[in-house]
């Protein structure tokens, strides 16, 4: 490619509506255009890095036997009806009728569109384990599009499934895919961390997340300064905090007047917050109604809103207000347990489960009580993790190390599905003692339009972007100081056509423009090598400038084929 004849739209300066330095420097080096909020066109560089990622991925998927497909972007709602999806997914899902009537959603990801092709297709476990991907554009209706490409509505996504008759066979593959997204990303040169994650509106019983860490990062991770143990804060454990002694009491109610605070109540009885019962209040909503819920958690803790969301199954949780609490019979500052969990719906913290010498509230105005023994709460009291784990908690792993927080790029996230989808679409086999069964299903996602911002974000200066080998959109930019200059003019088109029929990536910047602004371009846009020939080439000398480094290296003009053929 010439630089004269390439469309690349350089800009000087940054969008205002651009914040993180992928979505100005993408914009900027001409990669991306926006044409509406969380949209946006590639120009033929963006497609181009876009292309490479791709590329990586699918020799990477090849070498562990997924084939790949494409699937309809258009996906009837029929589909998300049977897999009971289509409301828990909520506004995000982009839903339309066609001419007919009939009722579609652009698909924000491919689980229900995946089983549906291979239902009545995939009849015997002899033709298991198989596994499907694609690359592919999808939609996912952002009420907030921000940052570029790390959260557009419209996105480029690898979205794999793998069916198989066993769990154990399940594990296996789910391991390979692991492996396999480990090299993609080391080969893409990303520092990153996998790491536990929640399933969210996916569903199934296990996942990960593989996060790029960057301080601009959306995710807060938990990990351990001593273990490779990572997890998304919404899934994050910690090893059980040391226990403070207790001041034991026998059960009784105290008057409190106007002391509703955790701190105030461990002051007034000389305890540790750890024996204080803190009880939140939130109100989950469901597609059908609403419901009041409480979780109950040690004073020293705070609760986590994802793991209180997936305690309840509803689809959202929301705040409520002291008045609605009083409206509802509730004593705002001095709520405990009910007398019985069938009034209302409560959740305690795992941490609880046969805790003594505890102080909750009477649900009294101004009376707590003192010496409470949670085993009355009998066998059927639901008892789960509700806890947001906290800097310098110990690990759960290593039980030694202690956990940090670091932010994170979500660019990928594996699921252990069992049988979400494959049941309720009543996708089944035979197994081989020829009885019927639903297939178990593994998805694994991969954010390929997201890993472009992710690696600029990772990996840029002041100057611009610096891509590596396997993501730069020409591994050699050959710029020609001065096009006037005959012989340099000559050397530069003599070693485009040279590096052509080696089958090296290259473009020529023979534009009429001085040599500072096509610099300025070379970094921006962070070409892996620019070839600069310009005064040095008068002692018979070009130089070398790898971007990554912001070093030149002198080589003779007459070797330099044969030097770039060497370059790693």
């Amino acid at each position: 490619m010439r630089f004269s004849k390439a469309f690349i739209p350089t800009q000087k300066h940054s969008s205002k509506d651009a914040t993180l330095a992928s979505h100005k420097l993408l914009l900027r080096g001409g990669f991306i255009a926006s044409s509406a909020s969380g949209l946006y066109s590639y120009m033929p560089l963006g497609l181009r890095v876009l292309k490479r990622v791709a590329a990586v991925i699918n020799e990477q998927m090849s070498a562990i036997g997924a084939q790949e497909v494409d699937l309809s972007f258009v996906t009837p709602a029929s589909l998300w009806q049977e897999s009971g999806r289509i409301e828990k997914f909520g506004k995000e899902l982009l839903r339309f009728t066609d001419r007919k009537g009939n009722p579609f959603v652009l698909g924000p990801t491919h689980e229900e569109m995946m089983v549906d092709l291979i239902r009545d297709r995939v009849t015997s476990y002899k033709q298991l384990p198989l596994h499907l991907y694609q690359i592919k554009t999808k939609f996912r209706d952002e009420v907030r599009p921000r940052f570029g490409l790390m959260r557009a509505r419209e996105f480029v996504m690898k979205d794999g499934y793998s069916f198989h008759a066993s769990v154990e066979d399940l594990d296996r593959e789910f391991k390979s895919v692991e492996d396999t997204y480990r090299v993609i990303l080391n080969r893409l040169g990303l520092d990153f961390r996998v790491v536990e994650a929640d399933s969210g509106a996916i569903g199934g019983s296990g996942s990960k997340e593989f996060m790029v860490l960057a301080d601009s990062g959306e995710d807060t991770l938990v990990v351990c300064n001593s273990c490779e143990y990572g997890a998304n804060i919404e899934a994050a454990s910690r090893a059980p905090i040391k226990t403070p002694p207790p001041v034991k009491a026998k059960l009784n109610k105290f008057q409190t007047r106007g002391v509703t605070g955790v701190d105030e109540l461990a002051t007034l009885f000389h305890v540790d917050s750890y024996y204080i019962l803190k009880t939140v209040a939130k109100k989950a909503v469901y597609s059908d109604g609403e419901e009041l819920v409480l979780f109950f958690l040690r004073g020293c803790d705070d609760l986590q809103e994802m793991k209180a969301l997936n305690a309840t199954g509803a689809i959202d949780l929301v705040d409520i207000g002291d008045d609605e609490l009083k409206d509802m019979g509730l004593v705002p500052g001095f709520m405990g347990p009910p007398a019985s969990l069938d009034l209302i719906q409560c959740h305690f913290d795992e941490s609880l489960k046969r805790s003594t010498n505890m102080i909750c509230g009477a649900n009294e105005l101004d009376y707590h009580f003192v010496g409470v023994d949670l085993a009355v709460l009998g066998p059927d009291a639901s008892f789960i993790d509700l806890v947001e784990v906290k800097e310098g908690d110990k690990c759960s792993h290593c039980e030694s190390g202690a956990l940090l927080y670091k932010k994170g790029i979500e660019v990928a996230h594996i699921f252990k599905l069992g049988t979400t989808y494959s049941e309720p679409l009543k996708a089944n086999f035979l197994d081989q003692n020829g009885s019927s069964k639903a297939f178990i299903m593994g998805t694994y996602g991969m954010g390929v339009s997201r890993l472009i911002a992710a690696i600029v974000e990772q990996s840029h200066d002041e100057l611009g972007c610096i891509w590596s080998a396997e993501t730069t959109p020409y591994k050699i930019n050959i710029l020609v100081s001065n096009i006037k200059n005959s012989a340099q003019l000559e050397l530069g088109e003599q070693i485009y056509k040279q590096l052509n029929s080696a089958n090296i990536s290259v473009i020529l910047d023979d534009r009429k423009e001085r040599f500072g602004f096509k610099m300025r371009d070379a970094e921006l846009i962070g070409f892996e090598f620019t070839l600069i020939i310009g005064k040095e080439l008068e002692s018979g000398f070009v130089e070398l400038y790898r971007r990554c480094e912001q070093s030149k290296q002198k080589i003779k003009a007459d070797e330099v084929l044969e030097h770039i053929l060497e370059l790693d």
